[in-house]
């Protein structure tokens, strides 16, 4: 009598469903449409069906948990992270990740590793402190001007970003006072994306969600690019 043969098991395959899933104790808000959309902007290609059915690999679960932890912590637009993982599927370690983000590249269509060591932070003011080199009497004049907020006594990355920025230029003799244009300027050019994704904000589905987010952040960094060479263009004309 011939002795059975061991099952063979081949790359596990799963459908949409199964894929959020797996993903929703992290992404609880992930659904089938941001899926789509990602797949849309080229960051994952599952196989198909002869009948067109999206069939997922284990490696294209990963590459959605990179994305979507990139885009939750480090507030990367989806660009900066395709490149990433371009340069991933080369077999390159990509340069300039974020702090935190460790990537083991494998070869092209492997599993990919990726293991994502950071959470959205909170810091402490002590915290905020030692990390931005800031004074205690800076950081109050940037709580009182409205340059940085926080939340149940602790602040986020955007506050930790911004001092940062207020203490080299408390270097060069500007102090919070003066950097309130910096303020207004951002509160009219937040207007401006609020304007030009609203069409899509008005839609509830998720891939519309998705969609605003995206051109929201890539509007932001066109005017951040628009803003420099203004201000570069008005140097290159001072008298000195």
């Amino acid at each position: 009598m011939a002795m059975a043969q061991p099952e063979r098991r081949g790359p596990q395959v799963l459908n949409i469903g199964e894929v959020l899933a797996q993903l929703s104790d992290d992404f609880p808000n992930m659904t089938a449409s941001k899926i789509r959309f990602l797949e849309e902007k080229g960051l994952i290609n599952p196989q198909r069906t002869p009948a067109g059915y999206r069939q997922y690999s284990d490696g294209d679960v990963e590459r959605l948990r990179f994305v979507l932890a990139l885009q939750r912590d480090q507030y990367l637009p989806l660009k900066v992270i395709k490149d990433y993982l371009d340069a991933i599927d080369r077999g390159e370690r990509p340069e300039n990740l974020p702090p935190g983000v460790n990537v083991s590249p494998r070869i092209v269509s492997d599993v990919l590793a990726v293991e994502l060591q950071t959470r959205v932070r909170r810091l402490s003011e002590e915290q905020l402190r030692a990390e931005s080199g800031a004074s205690v009497p800076l950081l109050q004049s940037l709580l009182s001007f409205g340059l940085i907020s926080h939340a149940n006594g602790t602040f986020d990355e955007h506050a930790l970003q911004v001092a940062r920025a207020c203490v080299q230029l408390e270097s060069h003799g500007l102090e919070p006072r003066h950097l309130r244009p910096f303020q207004a300027a951002a509160e009219r050019e937040f207007g401006l994306v609020e304007r030009a994704v609203a069409t899509l904000t008005s839609r509830k589905d998720a891939a519309s969600q998705a969609r605003a987010a995206e051109a929201a952040r890539e509007i932001s960094d066109i005017c951040l690019s628009l803003h420099r060479a203004l201000v570069q263009d008005r140097i290159s004309r001072m008298d000195i």
